[in-house]
């Protein structure tokens, strides 16, 4: 069969030439229904699998697999978690944020060998994060950040930072006054990574049915298991898994649990070999700054930038369409920005223009748990970094499931509840109003050279 793949350069890269499952014409009996067929889902199937090859497992993806953020996502495979460190050891103490902090570095080595061993050719990569500062106001942000490391513990071989001399032999962006360096990161290419985990799944025995979104997902009763409806069929499970992110928004039992909000990308044109000569990241360090509007990038395996951010509106009553995907007016501020922060590429064609929406819950907390007693199992809200988190999603509630008692069990997200988010039109106010609000304080920041106490309540109320 073939179908429309989504719009990025991820997916153009491929060369699938628009392969897909078919959809699901049957009820089916199994040991654990997955409900997405992104990286939570099937991190989740492929440990399943790996702890008990017996179990019967099977996938339902509305669309095609990987068609979510995980294919369409900035490839950073980060250690950064939804909740940061300070605000980890505030709420569950030490060192219980510690092993949540290892428990993350690890899953960036667990996504490059999975991927080596099932040989999934997705350019993964480790060569670390650059967060540059150019401002006064950044400069005293990034060192409050490495000030902060080392007060909860992490040395030099967890963040560092750079003065400029340094920060420019690594990466010659505009106006750079210093940067910090962590070397928990790596590049992918996430079209590849998601489209070929599918793949090891199924040679795994796992039942992958695209096209087949869930109508509605019932949780087990004394009389009866769990089950999800389909338009093709039924399927009953002894465990249903719910690993549909920003579409949690659209299942009638989740609808207030997370929002879709959109971030959005560009791609350029593959770039000289002068031109990277000029710019640096030679070692393809993934690059963002210390401004309150998030900005994330990599250079690609193919030589090209791929850049992208925050800032597109949240849609009234938590709409998700496909022709949010695109805002003109966002990627324009993208390709600003980039050309503010690498002169160096000139007049570089825009080859690539994308987005789609990631999941935040109201207490930007993500979460991983499982109910026994209604057979329903969750992970999600991820807040934008999810690729190493899914991997550590997947692991964890795969041994949830099986009961074998892995210590990744008892991470301090497990079983969180994080509250509802407000009805409308109070949630469409308030994070536009965000939204605003952090562009404010940038602005301010970049006239000023001050810190905007607006991005100071900002970070309380966003978790930090």
């Amino acid at each position: 069969m073939n179908a429309q793949r989504p719009s990025s350069l991820w997916w153009d890269l491929l060369d699938e030439h628009g392969l897909t499952r078919l959809g699901l014409s049957r009820s089916l009996d199994v040991d654990v229904a997955i409900v997405g067929g992104g990286f939570t889902g099937l991190w989740t199937a492929f440990q399943l699998k790996q702890r008990d090859a017996s179990l019967r497992v099977c996938v339902l993806e509305a669309d095609i697999c990987g068609f979510g953020a995980s294919g369409r996502n900035g490839g950073w495979v980060s250690a950064l978690f939804s909740v940061h460190d300070a605000g980890l050891e505030r709420r569950y103490g030490h060192d219980a944020m510690v092993r949540m902090r290892r428990a993350m570095n690890d899953s960036i080595d667990a996504v490059g060998s999975t991927a080596a061993a099932e040989s999934i050719e997705c350019g993964f990569h480790k060569g670390g994060t650059l967060v540059a500062a150019r401002s006064a106001a950044q400069v005293d942000r990034a060192r409050a950040d490495v000030a902060e490391a080392r007060h909860l513990g992490f040395g030099e071989d967890d963040v560092t930072w750079l003065e400029a001399r340094e920060a420019n032999e690594l990466m010659a962006m505009d106006s750079l006054l210093g940067a910090t360096f962590t070397p928990h990161c790596a590049v992918m290419q996430p079209a590849a990574l998601v489209r070929g985990l599918a793949n090891a799944v199924e040679r795994l025995g796992v039942e992958i049915f695209e096209h087949s979104p869930a109508l509605r997902i019932d949780p087990a009763t004394p009389s009866q298991r769990a089950a999800v409806h389909t338009r093709g069929g039924t399927v009953r499970a002894d465990v249903v898994v719910r690993a549909t992110e920003a579409w949690s928004s659209q299942l009638r039992n989740s609808k207030r649990e997370v929002i879709p909000v959109y971030s959005l990308m560009i791609a350029t044109e593959p770039l000289s070999e002068a031109t990277w000569e000029s710019i640096g990241l030679r070692n393809r360090e993934t690059f963002s700054d210390h401004r309150n509007m998030i900005i994330y990038g990599q250079r690609t395996a193919d030589g090209r930038f791929a850049f992208g951010g925050r800032g597109a509106p949240y849609h009234f009553g938590s709409q998700i369409r496909p022709g949010f995907d695109q805002e003109p007016a966002v990627f324009e501020r993208l390709h600003e920005t980039l050309r503010e922060l690498f002169p160096q590429i000139g007049d570089a064609t825009i080859t690539h223009r994308w987005g789609g929406p990631l999941g935040i819950a109201r207490d930007w907390h993500s979460s991983v748990g499982l109910d026994r007693s209604t057979g329903m199992a969750w992970a999600g809200g991820y807040v934008g970094d999810g690729v190493s988190t899914t991997n550590l999603a997947g692991r964890t509630l795969a041994s949830l499931i099986v009961n074998d008692g892995d210590e990744i069990t008892t991470l301090p997200w497990v079983n969180h509840r994080s509250p509802q988010w407000e009805p409308e039109p109070l949630r469409w106010l308030g994070v536009n109003a965000g939204l605003l609000a952090t562009r404010y304080a940038d602005h301010h920041e970049a006239s000023t050279g001050k810190p905007s106490k607006v991005a100071s309540v900002m970070t309380r109320f966003l978790g930090g």
